[in-house]
């Protein structure tokens, strides 16, 4: 079970590090494509060590790179938040200010895991996301409470992300921490963003699921296509 956990927490990395790639060169400002690959990078640093620790747990032989590049869609377990299209600026930070507020409240519990490898990622990356949070917090008030313009763009960024906000919290058969444990503390940091930048959460019935069982949008495997292709074109190939 434990590989399992690995996997899917590095698979939500990897997913939300290429899509922030794909920021790179469109930001809005050019301090924002240097944040934003910062950003990346980050999420690749995590996702290379959980899904390293996924491949040992897994003892089939599988490394990093193999369960990154040699896996359909249908095999990965991220949640369907992070393999979305960045669309809008304000959707990226939409769901920056969304899963990096999750992250945090899972990874700071996740530091005293029993388990000394994920309570070792999670203390470095704890500190990384701190700053992801904050980086998405700050332009968050900047859009909601700037022009008329920026805050409606801003509140269809958060209609667009929050029928995928349940999901981070469903159980996971598992899992060092409980998801639903993480949704009080989530939400009291969300909505006082939410009410600084003159925001509501979206009342919106809808719940998007199936991402940590491999059902996933069609982005996913657009996405997956572009990021393998150099892998999968030239199997075994090294720098």
């Amino acid at each position: 079970m434990r590989d399992r956990y690995a996997l899917a927490l590095g698979d939500d990395a990897l997913i939300l590090a290429q899509r922030l790639g794909e920021w790179v060169a469109r930001a809005p400002e050019l301090e924002e494509d240097v944040a934003l690959a910062n950003i990346a990078l980050d999420l690749l640093g995590q996702a290379r060590s959980l899904l390293t620790y996924a491949g040992e747990l897994e003892g089939a032989g599988r490394d990093e790179d193999a369960l990154a590049y040699w896996r359909d869609d249908r095999d990965f377990r991220n949640v369907l938040l992070v393999e979305l299209p960045g669309g809008d600026f304000a959707v990226t930070m939409a769901r920056q200010l969304v899963f990096a507020a999750y992250q945090y409240e899972l990874y700071d519990r996740l530091r005293a895991s029993t388990d000394d490898t994920l309570a070792a990622v999670a203390g470095k990356a704890v500190k990384e996301v701190h700053y992801h949070r904050d980086h998405a917090t700050q332009w968050v008030l900047r859009l909601g409470d700037g022009t008329d313009e920026s805050h409606r763009r801003m509140a269809a960024g958060l209609e667009t992300v929050w029928p995928y906000v349940d999901e981070l919290f469903e159980p996971f058969d598992g899992a060092d921490v409980d998801p639903a444990a993480l949704r009080e503390p989530w939400q009291a940091y969300v909505g006082a963003v939410l009410a600084e930048a003159g925001l509501e959460p979206p009342a919106t019935g809808q719940h998007r699921t199936g991402g940590r069982r491999g059902l996933h949008t069609e982005h996913l495997g657009y996405l997956l296509a572009e990021m393998q292709h150099l892998h999968r074109s030239h199997p075994g190939a090294t720098w």
